[in-house]
């Protein structure tokens, strides 16, 4: 649909730019309505650059706050966010008009040294930002225990393994069990860049103390039969979010699979002749070949033919129904999880939940732990094996009998 550029007069150094950027809108999957305002918006910023006497190369994102702010000393009642600024800066930064958005330098030594082992995560080991992230932020208390007194330096190398235990036993005795095993994690790959780095004479990894785990003492927690039929049948198929829902829950119940790979699934990653699917493995830079079941594959055509937008971005499979189009997130399927457990009087479950369902569904279906560990893609037979606890028919094989029974 074309937006009308007659009902918004926009004037100033941004007008060049006005018709481009209507037709990016409408790209976006925007409404004329939708539209209507961000030209708007548009319009204004270009004629507060006039007034500023700046250019549009000079729209940094400093004089972005000041923009925003001056429209809401003005009582501007719509679009005053920063991130409302992200369609106009996105298109004119795409054109090159405007500068791009720069990370702040790192600042100091400390900042210094954690930028490098981001890089390092990132690059040479092949983590994802978000875990790279909170790797940098775990291994900051320790690496600030290093700076020395002027705040030129860090001292690294007089780090010895006492320094390494010490702040270990410090450290993770306030942390959950999951936190202090991360740490030690982070900390063992620290200390490992730090060698390859040349910051440090001698490796220290294995001076990391191992943090007492609890793994595979607690219940793997699926739905019942039941509560997933309530789940599925909580999505109204007749309008594009409920079939875009419904194809995702169907996804994960029936392939155990994680939220990051719904996410992360493409157009070309199905596979329809040979009746397969290619998930991209969230949890490092592989991909594996899943049979599609029949269900599954009618949910994601029926999404494909009624609920997808037109003007998706990309070759995503699912994005979101609201402009702009673009893939959906990690957080926004694990999202679709609560709402529709919410809607059918279930509490409250997050995605990871549905992959226990789907294991424990086949457990009651006959199937042997092998195979559950080959659908849910383990690399470790103990992984799976969790799941034995919830296998009553084959515990009970192995129960001795109650000595009050034999009295």
């Amino acid at each position: 649909m074309l937006i009308d550029l007659s009902r918004v007069r926009i004037s100033g150094p941004l007008s060049a730019f006005a018709t481009g950027f209507a037709d990016h809108l409408t790209r976006q999957g925007y409404s004329p309505q939708q539209a209507r305002f961000h030209l708007l918006l548009l319009n204004q910023l270009s004629n507060w650059l006039v007034s500023e006497g700046l250019g549009v190369g000079e729209l940094c994102a400093k004089e972005v706050e000041r923009f925003q702010r001056s429209r809401h000393e003005a009582g501007y009642s719509f679009l005053r966010s920063i991130r409302a600024m992200q369609p106009i800066l996105g298109y004119l930064r795409g054109l090159g008009t405007a500068p791009a958005a720069l990370l702040p330098p790192a600042s100091g030594v400390l900042e210094a040294a954690l930028a490098r082992y981001r890089g390092y995560l990132i690059l040479e080991r092949g983590i994802k930002d978000a875990s790279a992230s909170r790797y940098v932020e775990l291994m900051r208390p320790f690496l600030q225990t290093r700076v020395l007194p002027d705040g030129l330096a860090l001292d690294l190398r007089s780090l010895t393994a006492a320094d390494v235990i010490s702040f270990v036993v410090t450290k993770c005795s306030r942390l959950s069990p999951g936190t202090a095993g991360l740490t030690v994690t982070a900390l063992r790959s620290l200390l490992g860049f730090l060698y390859v780095d040349g910051a440090i004479d001698r490796s220290l990894v294995s001076a990391v103390p191992t943090v007492p785990g609890r793994r595979l003492t607690g219940l793997p927690k699926g739905l019942a039969s039941d509560q997933v039929q309530r789940l599925l049948a909580s999505c109204d198929a007749s309008t594009r979010s409920g079939c875009r829902d419904f194809a995702v829950l169907t996804m994960l119940v029936r392939l155990g699979l994680r939220a990051g790979e719904v996410a992360k699934l493409q157009l070309e990653h199905i596979d329809w002749r040979a009746g397969e699917i290619v998930i991209a493995h969230s949890k490092g830079n592989r991909t594996e070949r899943l049979p599609l079941p029949a269900d599954v594959g009618e949910a994601i055509a029926a999404y494909l033919r009624h609920g997808r937008p037109a003007s998706t971005q990309g070759r995503t499979v699912f994005a979101r129904i609201t402009a702009p189009h673009h893939a959906l997130t990690t957080g926004a399927v694990t999202q679709i999880v609560r709402h529709a457990s919410e809607r059918c009087g279930i509490e409250p479950i997050h995605a990871h939940r549905l992959r226990h369902t789907a294991a424990t569904l086949m457990l009651r279906g006959g199937a042997s732990l092998p195979e559950i560990g080959q659908l849910l893609r383990h690399r470790n037979a103990i992984t799976t094996s969790i799941y034995a606890k919830v296998d009553r028919d084959a515990l009970r094989s192995i129960a001795r009998p109650w000595p009050g029974d034999i009295a």
